[in-house]
């Protein structure tokens, strides 16, 4: 197929995705913005209200409510593009069958969409924010988003490492499940470095979206971080899981008709 073919067709299978994942629910698209939005309210209430947590920064205490909407719609979309990717292959079973097409796209079209919507959530909130008296560091709203768009390539290339194994094995799912439950916890979603003991650093600094968080909320909350080396991090990470999930994925891919 063309590089205009492909284009194409990436451009409906991320229509038909839209379409089937929101637009035929009763709350559509609405629901991916609600959700995050009350786990805010409730993180908000518990840290904000309840145990009146100050998160460090430096010199100066970071404001918890900004720094948990930083860290909860990219963790968001994280989160739901490999929820949706991993079943990619065999929810397409029968297009397979059918039509003759790049096959890693289906994995790559819900993946679009979540970090769409979720970008979108990101920025709707921004303004709720900024209008509250809390707003992002507009300063870094360009670098938030080039951050934003590397986590993307690094969460496409695990979604289609394990879009590729799913078809094989298809506890991956329902392992994926549990997984994200736990690497919610290990993320800095609403803790700092600063936070964790000095002993678990090392393990800390090995969770990759540890470098996208921080790029992230260092951005919009203009803490005190050297943005070139963290955006080379972010870059190398992101190439790797690319270059990796895509030899992996094109590796099996034939064999994907007899086992989907």
């Amino acid at each position: 197929m063309t590089a205009q073919a492909n284009h194409l067709l990436l451009r409906r299978l991320v229509e038909r995705e839209f379409s089937q994942r929101y637009l035929g629910s009763l709350s559509g698209p609405a629901w991916a913005l609600l959700q995050p939005l009350l786990l805010l309210a409730v993180y908000a209430l518990v840290f904000v209200q309840i145990l009146r947590v100050r998160l460090p920064a430096g010199d100066t205490p970071l404001d918890v409510v900004p720094f948990l909407v930083a860290g909860l719609w990219p963790w968001a979309a994280f989160a739901e593009s490999l929820n949706r990717g991993v079943a990619a292959v065999p929810e397409n079973a029968a297009l397979l069958a059918k039509v003759a097409l790049p096959r890693s796209l289906l994995v790559v079209a819900p993946v679009i969409v979540a970090f769409a919507v979720h970008g979108v959530g990101l920025v709707v909130v921004g303004i709720a924010l900024a209008l509250w008296g809390r707003p992002f560091d507009a300063s870094g709203l360009l670098p938030a988003t080039v951050a934003y768009l590397l986590l993307g390539g690094f969460t496409l290339g695990i979604a289609l490492l394990l879009a590729a194994w799913n078809v094989f094995v298809r506890d991956v799912g329902q392992i994926l499940g549990q997984a994200l439950t736990l690497l919610f916890f290990l993320s800095p979603v609403f803790f700092t470095r600063e936070m964790v003991p000095e002993a678990f650093r090392v393990a800390f600094d090995l969770n990759p979206l540890s470098i996208y968080l921080d790029l992230i909320r260092a951005a919009l909350l203009a803490t005190d971080v050297d943005l070139l080396p963290a955006f080379a991090k972010a870059a190398a990470v992101a190439a790797f899981a690319l270059v990796l999930g895509l030899a992996v994925f094109q590796r099996l891919s034939p064999h994907f008709e007899d086992f989907a």
